[in-house]
């Protein structure tokens, strides 16, 4: 039980500070509905557990998370393992979520980079070529300021240790994919 508890504890105190980033998720809800049915996509990335999360994101999106509706365009950029390996192989480590933001990302389009650190070198190039391309990008994050966080347009910096910060950042995904389906809900409502 102590093990329990103390995870617990570290979440709950955790949870306070994370009730602030309600508004910006919205927001991004909001523009990420608008980018997506008018055709673009969102690009998401990060390693390990934040690959896991990344993955999730986009199942999410291209799937549903709750109603029906119209399949939006979401990649991992760590799903690919043939992707991943020969960009490691042939351009190095750092450039495996970079490469694919120049193949994948249009002008407009977002990036999502999620990192519990804000320090994966990867994930900071991928932010890089993100900008050169034009994108949108965003940030979940471990505790700011990180390099991460001061790189991507905007973020959402979670309080806690790597556990409870990628427990936050599912939370987060689950919230923004809430306020994508309203909002690309009321857009059909709109339009028909």
């Amino acid at each position: 039980m102590r093990a329990l508890d103390a995870h617990l504890t570290a979440l709950a105190a955790a949870i306070g500070p994370f009730r602030h980033a309600a508004v910006r998720l919205e927001a991004w809800g909001v523009r990420l509905a608008e980018i997506l049915s008018d055709g673009g996509r969102l690009l998401v990335c990060g390693n390990g557990g934040s690959a896991a999360e990344a993955q999730h994101l986009a199942a999410e999106l291209t799937g549903r998370l709750r109603d029906e509706r119209t399949p939006l365009s979401a990649i991992a950029l760590c799903a690919d393992s043939s992707a991943v390996t020969a960009i490691g192989n042939d351009y190095g480590y750092e450039e495996i979520f970079a490469r694919q933001v120049r193949a994948h990302g249009r002008e407009g389009d977002v990036l999502l980079a999620l990192s519990t650190s804000g320090r994966s070198v990867n994930v900071l190039a991928a932010a890089a070529a993100a900008r050169e391309c034009r994108l949108h990008t965003w940030a979940l994050t471990g505790p700011g300021p990180n390099p991460l966080a001061l790189v991507c347009d905007e973020a959402v910096c979670c309080a806690g240790d790597g556990q409870v910060v990628q427990e936050l950042h599912l939370v987060a995904a689950h919230v923004l994919c809430e306020h994508v389906d309203a909002h690309v809900a009321r857009r059909r409502l709109v339009v028909s």
